[in-house]
């Protein structure tokens, strides 16, 4: 079955930086288009960016520039590279298949000083 484990949450100061891993097992990786959602305390879950099976990134508004998504197919990873955080990225941040929007356990990210 369709595993997706994110990691890699921790509260950081603004300004800082943190790295998100996710895990994927179950499915042949890299042929999958995966996506990084997060949902923000009393808030939808909203997309932040997403990477198809070539590697093409795509980002939202809110976190262009700042963050970068990559994938790693040998190992079935899935990243998200997050620098100059702000308080407003607080949130619990899930990766996602988007075929058949399966997604996983999330990953705290608390941005504070």
């Amino acid at each position: 079955d369709v595993q997706l484990q994110a990691s890699g949450g921790g509260l950081v100061q603004p300004g800082g930086s943190l790295r998100l891993s996710c895990a994927a097992s179950g499915f042949t990786f890299s042929w999958f288009s995966m996506s990084w959602l997060r949902q923000r305390p009393g808030k939808g879950p909203e997309w932040v960016s997403g990477i198809n099976a070539g590697g093409d990134p795509n980002y939202s508004d809110f976190v262009k520039d700042r963050f970068t998504i990559s994938r790693d197919n040998a190992k079935n990873m899935l990243y998200l590279q997050m620098n100059n955080l702000k308080p407003e990225d607080t949130a619990v941040y899930y990766c996602r298949r988007d075929l058949g929007a399966i997604q996983g356990q999330g990953t705290q990210v608390t941005v504070s000083s």
